[in-house]
């Protein structure tokens, strides 16, 4: 959490620098530290237009950022999940062994080595997607393209959703050669690294000798896309202001688009702010469940969302035990699951409280969604954010940084802090209900 608040200060104050702005006077500290912010939590919510505002420079500066935060954060999870694999107990750990080796590559450095190529490895065949596309499609000179290119590779892949465009990427929203590679580099980063190096280290394999966090994860994921894409598509299909102005094609790109960004990635080919009221709804609940585990995508993940549907499920059957595709899960997981979603569910509500009695925006469906987004590291907007006094983007960066690396450490801190009790006290149960 210190490096990471390190890394920030660092950015705002090349951020500040006259040289990082394009009229040269450079950036107010609060327009610096919230840009640093949300480029290193790769959250992509802005207040001033990235390309009207920063100079090449300043860009550079943001690019850096993502990626050093991108790393950082698959580092991070990746390093406190394998951390708390091994303070199982030997039985537990041979077991494990047994069953999956996701996390199980060696010392540090070959993690760090491991996610540091896979991100590499995507963000270079997306730059070389994009390059050319720009280059031989809109003719932009080959510098512009390839600048272009990698710019949106790396924001595409970590999550972070910053454009160098205005309007974002609603000028290439019928354009599949941008907006397809784009939405698959944003599922790629949001699936979390265990999940990749399971998935190649296992090609070959039958799938169902997956471990269970790579079925949970990828099979929620994908039920969450096809959802997503469902509900914006069918809610705003005749919308003159969103989908209804295009082709029936570019509806369903588009739909499958804005089905994709609330796995946590702020670029938007549509106006959110014409959204009906639904598709923010069901935006919002998707925005907070967020991607997978150790990967660049925020939110609660959806191993914990889908971990709780089968507590109910279970609850709901009458079962004492609750069993996931052939597994148990433990008490200890079941209760961090339920503690990670209701203390974010107060982190949102806090800010939701914070904005509206800070700020002169005073209408709930619009504060939530900012509020929702910046906590998920999402990057979506009403348009309000620009908009903000101080007060209220010194919230939203708050709650970038804690939607960041709160619910990793606070999970992670759970389970390192488990420990037996040496006693019992008399039963009692209340009211339910």
């Amino acid at each position: 959490m210190v490096a990471f608040a390190s890394t920030i200060a660092v950015g705002a104050v090349l951020l500040s620098l006259p040289v990082a702005s394009a009229s040269e006077e450079g950036a107010g500290w609060v327009t610096a530290l919230f840009t640093a912010t949300s480029a290193v939590c790769v959250t992509g919510l802005i207040v001033v237009d990235t390309p009207g505002y920063w100079s090449t420079f300043g860009e550079v500066v943001i690019l850096a950022l993502i990626q050093v935060g991108g790393l950082g954060i698959m580092a991070l999870a990746s390093l406190l999940g394998l951390l708390i694999t091994r303070r199982f107990g030997l039985r537990m750990r041979l077991t494990a062994a047994t069953e999956t080796k996701t996390l199980d590559l060696g010392d540090v450095r070959r993690v760090v080595t491991g996610i540091v190529l896979v991100s590499f490895l995507f963000e270079a065949v997306l730059s070389t997607v994009l390059t050319l596309r720009f280059a031989l499609g809109y003719s932009y000179p080959w510098g512009t393209a390839v600048y272009h290119g990698v710019f949106h590779a790396v924001s595409a892949f970590n999550n972070a959703g910053f454009a160098l465009y205005s309007d974002s990427l609603m000028r290439f929203a019928t354009d599949p050669w941008i907006c397809v590679p784009i939405a698959l580099a944003v599922i790629t980063g949001g699936l979390g690294f265990p999940v990749w190096i399971e998935i190649w280290r296992r090609a070959r394999g039958s799938l169902r000798r997956w471990s269970l966090h790579v079925k949970v994860t990828v099979l929620t994921i994908g039920a969450l896309l096809v959802v997503g894409t469902t509900v914006v598509t069918a809610a705003e299909w005749n919308n003159p202001e969103t989908l209804g102005q295009f082709s029936p094609g570019g509806r369903l790109l588009a739909g499958f688009f804005h089905g994709v960004m609330p796995r946590t990635a702020g670029f938007n080919s549509l106006e959110v702010s014409e959204f009906e009221s639904g598709t923010l709804l069901v935006t919002n609940v998707l925005m907070f469940i967020g991607g997978g585990s150790a990967g660049t995508a925020g939110g609660i993940k959806v191993t914990t969302f889908a971990l709780l549907g089968f507590i109910v499920l279970a609850e709901i059957r009458g079962l004492p035990t609750v069993h996931v595709m052939g597994r148990k899960l433990t008490s200890a997981v079941q209760r961090q699951a339920l503690t990670v979603v209701l203390l974010s569910m107060g982190a949102v509500v806090s800010g939701t409280l914070l904005l509206l009695t800070l700020t002169p925006f005073h209408r709930l469906e619009t504060v939530l969604f900012e509020a929702v987004s910046a906590f998920a590291t999402v990057g979506l907007s009403t348009g309000i954010t620009g908009e903000l006094p101080t007060s209220g983007t010194l919230v939203l960066t708050g709650l970038m940084f804690l939607g960041r690396l709160g619910p990793i450490t606070l999970a992670s801190a759970l389970a390192l802090r488990e420990r037996a009790r040496r006693y019992e006290l008399p039963e009692e149960r209340p009211i339910v209900g």
